[in-house]
């Protein structure tokens, strides 16, 4: 224990702005007591020996407290220290404007910023009510929504940390990370979440209260069989908004608590990893790391305020959530939708941007040429030749613009470049006008259908080149980024400025990045593929638990492994690379590499992504560890590949479904077609029929890939595809 003294009457809210100040900030003055102070680091409570009541100590975000704060010694602050000191800066800049719409949940929601900020407020301040400690950590396991921003923030704001997944996880899966986690309490989705995972939470957690951000408690099949208070979301906020009133009302109710600002290095979120390849480990992410992201991803995404976006991620997913953070702070209006609902609001609210995963890009890419297949022969081929117009008038203009890809470290000849520069200008001179033709008969109907005015922002997975092109041909933006939970999330982007295809952009403000030998750590120079790795305020502070994995994620000078292989573009002044120096190519992850029986080794990736351009392949996954060639599993798209067996007669005209064998046939054609200029082909098919899904735990809820899960489920159809 430790003894010191301090003044009853001091001001308690004096340290709010400066944590460090601690207890000792209150002494040398008049009126003395002697306090015991624990030395726990979970300071809950300052035991006065004293009639006073007493003091508790709590963390919290310096501009959302404002109002406590005033007159009362607090020095005011000219940069933001934590996530929520955003949200009162925009109310004050965006007041009454739009932030949120939620159409889909009950009711439907419409908040301004001003409203925003005040719901967030009084969500903290009703989980520090119901006894919610700083550093504690509390699951928040629900899915994209308003509230679940508001209880994210709110929760941040009180000083806790939240360890975050969405309610499609299992039962299991989701104790687990409560457990691991060592959190105290629940926020969930709705009564049904609560009614599935009652039973398991009972018999195998510990938890002090539980709260529902959506439905009320009457629907709870089990809710007085526990020893734990069950608060819906809006008790929470009227608890909160109660208990604010009367700190500013009441001096004796302010004297109860002594306020400590959060610090920018304070964790502020456990964001456990989609498991790809593994069990989840849970990512630390500070204060600082978001704050990055927030700062300087206005370079990558110039919002302006009114800007719309629709959001359908996994809000507890980095990438969307950094995002999110981030928009908020431009004054743009936010449209939550579902992925049932995507196709409408796109044509519905018009977004002026669409963040999201590449998924949605190649579903939207498969969407629209399915209804340019659908148009009678001539429309059809109107639109075809349309298409292979613009994408030679777009390669011609990445010519004349220096934005073409290479690994040459030599310069090319100033003579070389020019006639080069010429003839690009002079091809896309003379294909401008049918491409603007284009625009205007075609194009402009799928603008109209889909919004998308400004950019679409694609993260989250690889961006295949076809679709990137398809995009660029019809002039609708398509921005790819990178990075990793572990890097809060983005690493790497294209802007508009320089927005090259088939590159993930240059890295964003402050963060450095290298590439080096796999083997000997050596750095590589430009042109030189190797493994990626990054440095900079934005890396987590580590895993939850796991000094190990830190440990080799992390080097002794703060650089993180990413594990992806790359390369960096070499600097031109001239040629049609010029301006492409210092941007960044990824060429697949190093865990993912599959070594052959010939010790080739193979990155899946590249042959993955070139597939995906057939109209007939749904899903792939690329195999041949310790074979003599590749394989592949596929699940087809019956819809097309029946389409496509008429049209090449391999069934007649009345036939309502394609054998297997002739499956099989159709799909070695399409890979021949798709991957042929690929290093590597694809020997045997190994065709499946139930596609590769979240609920049947072989895709991750940002919808990549689980090859491990995938390998073992099919791993004796796979022994016997190469016998």
């Amino acid at each position: 224990m430790i003894t010191t003294t301090m003044n009853l009457k001091s001001n308690f809210f004096a340290t709010l702005c400066g944590g460090r100040h601690g207890v000792s900030h209150f002494l040398s003055q008049q009126q003395l007591v002697t306090i015991l102070v624990s030395k726990s680091r979970n300071l809950g409570r300052v035991h006065c020996q004293s009639k006073t009541a007493e003091v508790e100590i709590r963390k919290c975000s310096p501009f959302l407290e404002s109002e406590l704060l005033s007159g009362n010694g607090g020095f005011p602050l000219t940069e933001w220290r934590t996530v929520p000191d955003i949200w009162r800066t925009s109310a004050e800049k965006f007041g009454d404007r739009v932030a949120v719409m939620d159409p889909y949940h009950d009711p439907p929601t419409t908040m301004t910023y001003k409203q925003l900020d005040q719901e967030i407020v009084d969500f903290s301040e009703g989980l520090r009510v119901i006894g919610l400690k700083p550093h504690e950590k509390i699951a928040l396991f629900a899915d994209n929504s308003c509230r679940w921003l508001v209880a994210d923030q709110g929760m941040m704001a009180s000083g806790a940390i939240n360890v975050v997944r969405g309610s499609r996880s299992s039962d299991q899966e989701l104790l687990q990370l409560y457990s691991h986690s060592e959190s105290v309490a629940l926020a969930i989705d709705n009564p049904e979440m609560y009614n599935r995972i009652a039973d398991t939470f009972d018999s195998h957690a510990a938890v002090r209260f539980v709260i529902l951000l959506w439905g009320e408690k009457s629907s709870l099949v089990t809710e007085a069989r526990q020893g734990y208070p069950i608060y819906t979301y809006k008790e929470i906020i009227e608890l909160g908004h109660k208990s604010r009133v009367d700190l500013l009302d009441s001096e004796d109710a302010r004297k109860q608590y002594s306020y400590e600002a959060i610090n920018s290095d304070d964790v502020a979120t456990l964001v456990y990893t989609s498991g790809t390849t593994g069990n989840p480990k849970g990512v630390m992410l500070t204060h600082k790391n978001l704050l990055h992201q927030i700062l300087n991803l206005w370079e990558i995404v110039p919002a302006i305020p009114g800007d719309r976006f629709l959001s359908m991620l996994p809000p507890w997913h980095a990438y969307e959530r950094a995002c999110e953070y981030f928009i908020f702070t431009h004054g743009t209006e936010q449209v939550y939708t579902t992925v049932k609902n995507l196709k409408e609001d796109l044509q519905h609210y018009q977004p002026h941007y669409l963040i999201s995963v590449p998924l949605v890009y190649e579903t939207l890419y498969s969407g629209i040429l399915k209804q340019i297949n659908s148009n009678s022969a001539a429309r059809k081929l109107i639109a075809q030749l349309f298409l292979r117009i613009s994408m030679a008038y777009m390669e011609a203009k990445r010519i004349y613009e220096g934005k073409c890809l290479t690994k040459d470290t030599k310069q090319p000849s100033y003579i070389v470049s020019l006639l080069d520069w010429l003839w690009a200008r002079t091809i896309a001179a003379i294909l401008l006008p049918l491409h603007m033709l284009a625009k205007k008969i075609v194009y402009s109907k799928i603008h109209s259908g889909i919004g998308i005015s400004k950019a679409g922002i694609s993260g989250g997975g690889s961006l295949s080149s076809h679709v990137d092109k398809f995009f660029e041909a019809i002039d609708i933006k398509i921005q790819n980024g990178y990075g990793l939970t572990e890097s809060a999330p983005v690493i790497a982007a294209r802007s508009l400025t320089c927005n090259v295809l088939g590159s993930i952009g240059r890295p964003i403000r402050h963060v450095e990045v290298k590439v080096v030998n796999s083997e000997t750590d050596e750095v590589l120079p430009p042109g030189s593929k190797g493994t990626i790795k990054a440095r900079g305020p934005l890396i987590m502070k580590g895993y939850y638990k796991n000094p190990v994995a830190t440990k080799q994620a992390i080097d002794e000078n703060g650089w993180l492994n990413t594990g992806d292989l790359g390369w960096i573009v070499p600097h031109h002044s001239i040629g049609r690379s010029r301006n492409c120096g210092g941007v960044i190519v990824l060429e697949g992850r190093a865990k993912d590499t599959i070594v052959l029986s010939t010790g080739e080794n193979v990155e899946p990736s590249e042959i993955e992504e070139a597939a995906m351009g057939s109209s007939l392949i749904q899903q792939i996954v690329v195999i041949g560890q310790d074979q003599r060639r590749l394989g592949a599993i596929i699940v087809p798209n019956k819809e097309e590949v029946l389409l496509a067996a008429k049209r090449s007669a391999v069934v007649d005209s009345e036939t309502t479904e394609v054998s297997k064998e002739k499956t099989v046939g159709l799909l070695h054609d399409e890979l021949r077609k798709w991957t042929s200029r690929c290093s590597f082909q694809v020997g045997p098919i190994l065709v499946v029929d139930q596609p590769f899904t979240i609920d049947s735990g072989l895709l991750t809820p940002t919808m990549k890939i689980k090859r491990d899960r995938v390998a073992a489920l099919y791993k004796e159809q796979i022994d016997n595809l190469y016998k």
